[in-house]
């Protein structure tokens, strides 16, 4: 992080391992599912979606050392801590959460709902 950043790093890595409860083997072996591949808004007509290209940050964040961590991944994780927290307060369709592109979306975004801490 720069000096003159203004966010505090603590927090968001705090805030970042609460909402991302997928380890990154779980999450690498999520993301190379067809359910992981076809869900989400795919921009500019792009082959991947941003949920899943969120999930492949997330994992290579998680696999760097604090002291590696740069700008951009602080900026990601706050953002990944943004759709979580947006996303679960939702709350989900009523019926068939299992098979939901709701809990999808989350899991590429590190998130399982339906995970107990």
């Amino acid at each position: 992080m720069t000096k003159d950043s203004d966010i505090d790093t603590n927090q968001v890595l705090a805030d970042f391992a609460e909402a991302v409860n997928m380890s990154s083997s779980e999450l690498e072996k999520w993301l190379r599912t067809e359910e992981s591949l076809v869900n989400g808004w795919k921009a500019d007509g792009r082959k991947e979606s941003i949920d899943h290209h969120s999930g492949r940050r997330i994992v290579d964040i998680k696999h760097k050392k604090r002291a590696d961590l740069t700008d951009e991944d602080y900026e990601h994780m706050r953002k990944v801590v943004g759709y979580v927290h947006r996303h679960l307060a939702q709350g989900g369709p009523k019926v068939d959460k299992e098979r939901s592109a709701w809990r999808y979306s989350l899991m590429n975004w590190g998130h399982d709902p339906l995970k107990e801490r």
